[in-house]
C-alpha cells in the first residue's frame, strides 16, 4: 500500500487532465486530451457528452500505462461545476448536448422564476449557475420532454453523467448540488421549494454524497482493473484544496478559460455579490454527508477565453500565449482598456447583459497595449472579488494556479492590483486537488489539512505599485465597468 498511487481525473472546460501522484503528492504522470467547445447560436455554449467521456477514458488510459505496475489505490475527479446535460435512465445515451456553464439561453427564463429562490439559495438568478439551464432543457427539449412522459430521465451535471458511465453510481456530491440553486443555504439535499420554483423533481436528479470517502468505483475495458472512486466535487473547490488555501483567510485563484476566485469561510457567509458555497463535505459514520466545510466564491468569467479570442478571434497575435508575451513589451496599455465581459460580468457585478469593450483606442496604441490592458483586465477583475472578500472577512494573501498563471506580467499585475503577495502554485492544482482529496478519502491523509501541509510551497511575488498608485487605478477601472457594463 506504501507504493499505492492517487489518481486525480479534471474534466475541465476546454481539456480532461488525468494524473497520478505518489503518497505525497509528487506526481508521477499526467496526460492532456482537448475537448471541443462549440457556439450554436447568440449567447449558447455547448460540448459533446460522448468527447468528454472519450476524453476522460483515454487520459486515463494513458496514465495507468505509465504506472509501472504500481497500484491506484484511490481516484478524485472533478468536473467543470454548473454545466448540465440530460440522458436516458435505460440507455446511458446523452439526449442533449452539455450546456456549459458559460451558456446565456436560459437568460429570459430567469425573468419568470420567482426571486425567493435567489434569497433561499443564496445565489443570484444568473444564467451561470445550473437550475435555469435544467429548467429551460424542460421546456424546450423535444428528447427531454419524451424521457420525462417516459419515466426515463436523467438531469445533472457533468460529474453525475460521467459516474453513471463508468461505475454505475447516479450521484453528485454537496459542493457541486450547492452550484445548482436548487439546494438550500446551509443546506445538506435537494430542497422542495427550490425544485418547485423550476419546476423540477428530485427523482429526476442524483443522489447528493460527501466529498470524499467510500464512494464506489470507476470501471472500463481499456484500463486493467475497477479504481476506487474516493472524491468527487467542482473544479474549482479541487483547486482550492490543491492550492493549499484550506485555512479560513487564505484564498486562491484559478487562471483558465475564466479566473475563479476562492477562500474558505467557518459557516455560509453571506456577501454582497459572491456566492456562499461548500468547499467539500466528509463522510459521516454511515457514509452520508457529515461536517461541511464553507467557501465564499466569485468567478471572472472570461480570462484564458479573452486571450484566445483577441489572439484568434481579432488577429491580434498567433496564439493567446504570444500575445500575453507582446504585452511584456509595452510599460504601460497607452490609454486602452479593456472589458473582459464575453460571457457577462460575474461576481460582485452579476451583470450577465454585459458585453466586451475596448476602449481608449488612438494612433498610439497598437496590438501589444490592448494585450496589456487585457492582462490590467483580468487583474483588476480579480481584484474586485479580492475586495468583496475582504469586507467580511480578512485576507491574508492570494495563491494562484493554472495555465495563464504563467504569465509573469500578468502576475505582477495582479500583486499591484490586489496590494497583497501572490504565492504561485502549481500550474496543476486542480488536478492535484482531485488526487488529494482522493487520498483523504482512503484514509492516506487523515484530513484535508494533513493532506495540505505536504504541499510544496510556491514563490511569492510582492507588490510594487504603491498606495496612491493603485488607488487611482482602481478608481478609473470601476468608472470604466460602470459606463461600459451598462451600454
Amino acid at each position: 500500500m506504501s507504493s499505492g498511487l492517487l489518481l486525480g481525473i479534471d474534466e475541465g472546460t476546454t481539456a480532461v487532465k488525468a494524473a497520478l501522484f505518489d503518497r505525497e503528492l509528487r506526481p508521477v504522470a499526467e496526460s492532456r486530451r482537448p475537448v471541443a467547445l462549440s457556439h450554436p447560436g447568440a449567447g449558447r455554449v455547448e460540448q459533446s457528452p460522448q468527447a468528454i467521456l472519450a476524453a476522460v477514458i483515454d487520459a486515463v488510459a494513458e496514465v495507468l500505462e505509465r504506472a509501472d505496475g504500481r497500484e491506484v489505490i484511490a481516484a478524485g475527479i472533478d468536473h467543470q461545476g454548473e454545466s448540465v446535460l440530460a440522458w436516458d435512465a435505460d440507455s446511458g445515451q446523452p439526449i442533449t448536448p452539455v450546456i456549459v456553464w458559460q451558456d446565456k439561453r436560459q437568460e429570459a427564463l430567469l425573468g419568470a422564476i420567482d426571486p425567493r429562490a435567489g434569497e433561499r439559495s443564496g445565489l443570484p438568478l444568473d444564467p451561470y449557475f445550473s437550475a435555469g439551464k435544467l429548467a429551460w432543457l424542460l421546456q424546450n427539449d423535444e428528447g427531454v420532454d419524451r424521457a420525462r412522459r417516459e419515466g426515463t430521465l436523467r438531469l445533472g451535471t457533468v460529474d453525475a453523467y460521467l459516474g453513471e458511465q463508468l461505475g454505475g453510481r447516479f450521484a453528485t456530491d454537496l459542493s457541486t448540488a450547492s452550484r445548482t440553486q436548487l439546494l438550500a443555504l446551509g443546506g445538506t439535499d435537494w430542497d422542495e421549494q427550490l425544485l418547485g420554483f423550476f419546476a423540477l423533481r428530485r427523482e429526476w436528479l442524483p443522489a447528493i454524497a460527501p466529498t470524499f470517502g467510500v464512494l464506489g468505483e470507476l470501471r472500463c475495458e481499456r484500463w486493467p482493473a475497477a479504481i476506487p472512486l474516493t472524491a468527487q466535487l467542482v473544479d474549482q473547490q479541487a483547486a482550492l484544496a490543491g492550492s493549499g488555501a484550506v485555512a479560513e483567510g487564505e484564498l486562491k485563484a484559478t487562471y483558465g478559460t475564466g479566473v475563479f476566485v476562492l477562500g474558505r469561510t467557518a459557516r455560509p457567509l453571506r456577501a454582497q455579490g459572491l456566492l456562499p458555497t461548500v468547499a467539500w463535505a466528509a463522510p459521516d459514520a454511515a457514509g452520508g454527508v457529515g461536517e461541511v466545510a464553507y467557501a465564499l466564491d466569485g468567478g471572472v468569467f472570461a480570462a484564458g477565453a479573452l486571450l484566445d479570442w483577441l489572439a484568434g478571434g481579432l488577429g491580434l497575435a498567433a496564439d493567446a500565449r504570444a500575445l500575453a508575451a507582446s504585452a511584456a513589451t509595452v510599460q504601460d496599455s497607452a490609454g486602452v482598456m479593456v472589458l473582459p465581459a464575453l460571457a457577462g460580468l460575474g461576481a460582485p457585478w452579476w451583470r450577465p447583459g454585459a458585453r466586451a469593450a475596448i476602449a481608449g483606442l488612438t494612433s498610439a496604441a497598437g496590438a501589444e497595449h490592448v494585450a496589456r490592458a487585457a492582462l490590467e483586465a483580468i487583474a483588476w477583475r480579480v481584484a474586485d472579488i479580492v475586495e468583496a472578500v475582504a469586507h467580511v472577512t480578512p485576507v491574508t494573501g492570494l495563491r494562484v494556479d493554472g495555465g495563464v498563471s504563467n504569465d509573469e506580467t500578468l502576475l505582477q499585475l495582479q500583486a499591484d492590483a490586489i496590494g497583497l503577495p501572490l504565492q504561485v502554485g502549481r500550474a496543476d492544482a486542480t488536478v492535484l486537488g482531485a488526487a488529494m482529496l482522493a487520498g483523504v478519502g482512503a484514509g492516506v491523509f487523515e484530513s484535508v489539512q494533513d493532506a495540505a501541509e505536504r504541499l510544496p510551497h510556491g514563490r511569492t511575488i510582492n507588490p510594487r505599485a504603491g498606495e496612491a498608485q493603485r488607488a487611482g487605478a482602481r478608481a478609473r477601472w470601476r468608472e470604466f465597468v460602470e459606463r461600459s457594463s451598462l451600454l
